[in-house]
């Protein structure tokens, strides 16, 4: 715990009035996050700048109904829903051990706008969801065809990646097709804000 990260000051400002329950998460994840397998051993110094604020920079973006697909530790489905009290948030997840913390999390943090699913994204019953998330999962063109057939018509991929977004567009170019994915993009959040920015793919599913 010694090595966590000292709280940014621009958390509390991306946080507002519900910045404790964010801490109480935070310190949860520090204190059980590399022996319950949901952190590696070098996240601790980074956590609140890579993964947290990483995660809550997109909150304005969601709305309705949401699922995030691999919920694993809760980024960024945890941190999205503590700060997005008025979404229903739908965290699925197919491993066991991740599922029991993320239903503990729920219970500790008296998320009431929480549904935890434990379940392969293929497994979900289709064009149930406002918006549909995910954070490290994997590669776009392995993801859409995960998480689109999840949208109803009209809704949103609203997915957290990586330094090569704009690539991963490029390479699944025929995913995006063949999922009638429109306005296709990359958005990058937090500039001037975080040390670290977020960048995420938003398109429309018809």
């Amino acid at each position: 715990m010694s090595d966590l990260e000292i709280e940014p000051s621009v958390a509390v400002d991306l946080f507002g009035d519900r910045i404790e329950l964010a801490r109480q998460f935070t310190a949860a994840l520090a204190q059980h996050g590399e022996e319950r397998g949901l952190i590696g051993p070098l996240e601790l110094p980074r956590l609140w700048s890579r993964h947290i604020l990483n995660s809550v920079i997109a909150a304005p973006l969601f709305h309705g109904s949401v699922a995030d697909i691999g919920s694993g530790a809760g980024l960024p489905g945890i941190v999205l829903a503590i700060a997005r009290p008025d979404v229903h948030w739908t965290l699925v997840e197919p491993m066991e051990r991740r599922v029991i913390w993320l239903n503990e999390q729920v219970a500790e943090l008296k998320l009431t706008n929480v549904e935890v699913l434990r379940a392969r994204a293929e497994e979900v019953t289709p064009a149930s969801f406002d918006v549909v998330t995910a954070r490290a999962v994997s590669a776009l063109k392995t993801l859409v065809p995960l998480t689109a057939p999840l949208v109803r018509d009209g809704g949103e991929l609203t997915l957290l990646k990586g330094m090569n977004a704009a690539n991963e567009i490029e390479v699944a170019q025929k995913q995006i097709e063949k999922f009638r994915l429109s306005d296709v993009r990359v958005e990058t959040l937090g500039e001037n804000v975080l040390p670290e920015t977020t960048r995420v793919v938003r398109a429309v599913v018809r």
